[in-house]
């Protein structure tokens, strides 16, 4: 039978005291809303609506960026409760039948098998729907069932009596209901409980009276259907999150060192017997092969390394292509567009941007490598620059295969070092270098005998304090 999906994501965020509506604020990297929305793509269902309020402009563009039109978009205007928020994605589901799966943009941990029991339990039920016990039940609807188990009603915490407000179980929000009966039964539906709303909790009374199946289906997992109201709930559904990626790495065959310590998104893939170690992050789509060795605290957003690739402590990787078998660090900064060939090495506060490094090219220590080619086995000495901004416009640097560049040199773009070609030390190089030449270019040293005992006893020199 087929499943359409609302994701209810108008809520205003006023206890998050941001500027940023609470749907786009990142867990793991990703904007909550993401979550609930690839997970209703991922199992099938459709159409996909998300009820958004007027005002969330930054919410849409989100939405349209990222998902195009595999997910249509309803304002709730006014928000007037969770039940006139279903009825707000009426028209975008456009006559759908079947199954009404319904989420919310700010449970970002719920998962696929909660739906799944969902599905296996809501088949023969005009509503159905997800509850756990949680420690604290305070400010939840609890779920009042009758002496055989059976739903009879779901209470508002603002609306339940003394001995309600003892039930342990509560309403996780997450529903499976029959189309078009809850568009039939939210119109029957009316306000009168403490915050004046449409509540969704209604359609359970609404099925009852007219003799339909309810099924209140318990989960012992209450931390996956935590919404995010608060900046500490968001810490806690990130912790939970990272917790769940690290864990599914782990079981993949990735040893993770330190999991407490070791951040990763919903984009990062690794593969078996890499190492991550302590205090590495992870972020965006990162792909990291077999055999490789991140860390400690490596940082690494949206890049691709290959296998037996090992990243040394505290270095810093974004949009770019490690090869097999190179090594990049400690403390090395890869910016986007750097690509390394196999068996390359970057070294301690080396920087590299827009250039590409072959095999077995070497740039060990202090060095910046910009808009450059270095060929296959070229070395590139300490202190290295690459002057490749004039002002206005970057300019190319090509260092052929097997050159060798001495330490403290500086390569004026637009330039080309010929294969096998040296490069003295300290040297400034503003024209092409043949192969196999040798380039140098230093100002006469000068040795001025006795000048600092002259300097001393001029009085001009005076010692630092200090």
């Amino acid at each position: 039978m087929k499943t359409a999906c609302v994701i209810l994501a108008a809520g205003e965020g006023t206890r998050m005291k941001s500027s940023t509506p609470k749907v786009l604020h990142p867990v793991c990297g990703r904007p909550m809303i993401a979550y609930p929305v690839e997970l209703a793509l991922g199992r099938g269902y459709g159409p996909v609506v998300v009820v958004v309020s007027k005002a969330a402009d930054a919410v849409r563009a989100y939405l349209r960026d990222r998902f195009g039109k595999r997910v249509r978009i309803a304002v709730q205007d006014p928000p007037l409760g969770t039940g006139h928020a279903v009825l707000s994605a009426r028209r975008a589901l456009d006559g759908a039948r079947g199954k009404l799966a319904i989420l919310y943009g700010d449970v970002p941990l719920l998962a696929g098998r909660d739906l799944g029991l969902l599905q296996r339990a809501g088949g023969k039920a005009a509503v159905a729907f997800l509850t756990c016990r949680p420690e604290d039940p305070a400010g939840y609807g609890r779920v009042v069932r009758d002496a055989r188990g059976e739903v009879v009603r779901i209470v508002e915490h603002a609306d339940a009596s003394a001995a309600e407000r003892r039930i342990g179980e509560i309403n996780a929000g997450i529903y499976l209901v029959d189309l078009p009966f809850v568009f039939r039964a939210l119109e029957r539906v009316r306000r009168a409980n403490a915050q004046g709303e449409f509540y969704l909790t209604d359609l359970v009374e609404q099925a009852r009276a007219r003799g339909e199946r309810v099924a209140g289906v318990a989960r012992d997992d209450a931390a996956a259907f935590q919404g995010v109201n608060t900046r500490a709930e968001l810490a806690r559904a990130e912790a939970l999150m990272n917790r769940r990626l690290v864990e599914r790495l782990m079981k993949s065959g990735v040893t993770v060192l330190d999991p407490a310590t070791t951040w990763v998104g919903p984009g990062v893939r690794v593969g078996a017997d890499t190492v991550l170690l302590p205090n590495c992050l992870l972020r965006g789509e990162v792909r990291i092969g077999r055999e490789c060795r991140i860390g400690p605290g490596a940082v690494i957003d949206n890049a691709r390394i290959d296998t037996g690739a090992e990243v040394r402590a505290y270095s810093v990787l974004e949009g770019c292509r490690i090869g097999e078998d190179c090594v990049v660090g400690p403390f090395a900064r890869l910016r986007p567009g750097a690509e390394l060939g196999a068996g390359a090495r970057v070294g301690n506060f080396v920087e590299v941007k827009q250039s590409r490094l072959g095999k077995g090219a070497r740039a060990n220590h202090l060095t910046y490598l910009g808009d450059a080619t270095v060929e296959d086995g070229a070395n590139v000495g300490a202190g290295t620059i690459t002057c490749n901004y004039d002002g206005c416009d970057k300019h190319a640097t090509v260092i052929g295969e097997g050159a060798f560049i001495g330490s403290g040199t500086q390569l004026v773009a637009p330039v080309r070092i010929g294969r096998e070609a040296v490069i003295g030390a300290g040297t400034t190089v503003t024209s092409d270098v043949p192969p196999g030449a040798l380039a140098v270019s230093r100002v006469r040293q000068e040795n001025i005998p006795g000048y600092a005992r002259r300097r001393k006893k001029s009085g001009r020199h005076k010692p630092a304090r200090g």
